[in-house]
C-alpha cells in the first residue's frame, strides 16, 4: 500500500482470450503486486490466478454494477491502494466494463495505466488480411433486431471494413440482419481465438450464414468488408441519392429507403413517398425510351 496522502494506481490489465501463455511478464508482475484485482466474475478470475499461483485479493466489477463499485474503488485508490481492473478476457474496457471506472478515476487526478496485451479485435484484424488502414468497430450489436438492423442500415455505406464482437445464440440472426442489410458482401468470422477449437470461416455472408445454421459454440468475431462497388462521390440530398441509389446494380426500392434515411436522418414515410415517385418516373422514361 502507498502512502495514504498519495493516491493509488489504476492498472488496467489485459488478460489472455483463451491460450494462457499469452499473458504478459508485466501483467503477471501488476496482478502479484497491486492491492486489489477488480473483475467480472471472481471464480472465473481466480482460475487464472491460480493458474500463476497469484493470491491477491479479487473483488467484482461487473456491468449491472459498474457504478455503485466504481465509486467503492476510487475511494480505496484515493487511500493509495494500487488497484488492478481485469475481464473475463482480453482487454478491458473494450465491449467490457471499465470505462465508468477510468473516467472517474481521471477526474479524480489518480493515474490510469494500461497493461496491453491480448485482446480479440487485434487477433481478428491481424490474421484477416485486410488492406484498408482503417476499420469501424462497433462491439456487440444491439440484441433486439429492429436496433441491430438501424445500426447495420446507417453503416452500410462506410468505405471500410466493420467489425463487430457476436455471442453464438445470436450470430445467426446477426448475418441475416447483414445481408439483408448490407447484401452479398465478404466476410470472416472468428471462432473462439487462441483456443483449441481455433476456426476462421471466410466467404460471402450468405455462405457463413449457411454454416452457423446448426449453431456454433464459442466467443465470435465478425468482419464484414467495405462494398467494393460503392464510390465515393455519393450525392448528399434527397433527390439526388435517390437517383444514385436507383442506378446502383441490383438495388430494391425498399433498402434503397432505408439506407437513405439512415444517411439523412429523415423519416422512413419521407423518403419512401420520394422514392416511389424517383421509380416510378424513372421507369416510365425507361420504357419510353425502349418504345421509341
Amino acid at each position: 500500500m502507498k502512502n495514504a496522502h498519495r493516491p493509488g494506481t489504476l492498472y488496467i490489465v489485459a488478460t489472455p482470450i483463451g491460450n494462457l501463455e499469452d499473458i504478459s511478464a508485466r501483467a503477471l508482475h501488476t496482478l502479484e503486486t497491486v492491492s486489489l484485482i477488480a473483475c467480472e466474475d471472481t471464480r472465473h478470475s481466480r482460475k487464472l490466478l491460480s493458474r500463476f499461483q497469484i493470491s491477491t485479493p479479487l473483488t467484482s466489477y461487473y456491468r449491472e454494477k459498474e457504478q455503485y463499485k466504481a465509486g467503492i474503488l476510487i475511494n480505496k485508490l484515493q487511500e493509495g491502494q494500487d488497484i488492478a481492473l481485469i475481464s473475463d478476457a482480453g482487454t478491458p474496457g473494450i465491449s467490457d466494463p471499465g470505462a465508468i471506472l477510468v473516467r472517474q478515476a481521471r477526474a479524480a487526478g489518480i493515474a490510469v495505466i494500461p497493461i496491453p496485451g491480448p485482446s480479440a479485435l487485434a487477433a481478428a484484424l491481424s490474421a484477416a488480411g485486410l488492406e484498408e488502414n482503417g476499420f469501424f468497430f462497433g462491439g456487440f450489436p444491439p440484441a433486439k433486431k429492429g436496433l441491430r438492423c438501424k445500426l447495420f442500415q446507417g453503416l452500410a455505406a462506410l468505405p471500410f471494413p466493420l467489425v463487430f464482437y457476436e455471442s453464438p445464440h445470436r450470430i445467426k440472426s446477426c448475418l441475416q440482419d447483414c445481408l439483408s442489410t448490407f447484401g452479398e458482401r465478404q466476410a470472416l468470422l472468428f471462432r473462439e481465438l487462441t483456443k483449441i477449437h481455433e476456426q476462421c470461416l471466410d466467404g460471402p455472408l450468405s455462405q457463413l450464414l449457411e454454416q452457423v445454421k446448426n449453431g456454433v459454440r464459442g466467443e465470435l468475431v465478425l468482419i464484414i468488408q467495405a462494398d467494393i462497388n460503392a464510390p465515393a462521390d455519393k450525392p448528399d440530398n434527397l433527390d439526388h441519392l435517390l437517383a444514385w441509389y436507383r442506378q446502383q446494380p441490383g438495388m430494391k426500392l425498399k433498402k434503397a429507403v432505408q439506407l437513405i434515411a439512415a444517411d439523412l436522418d429523415l423519416p422512413r414515410t419521407q423518403v419512401y413517398r420520394a422514392a416511389l415517385e424517383t421509380w416510378h418516373r424513372d421507369d416510365q422514361e425507361s420504357d419510353s425510351d425502349e418504345s421509341s
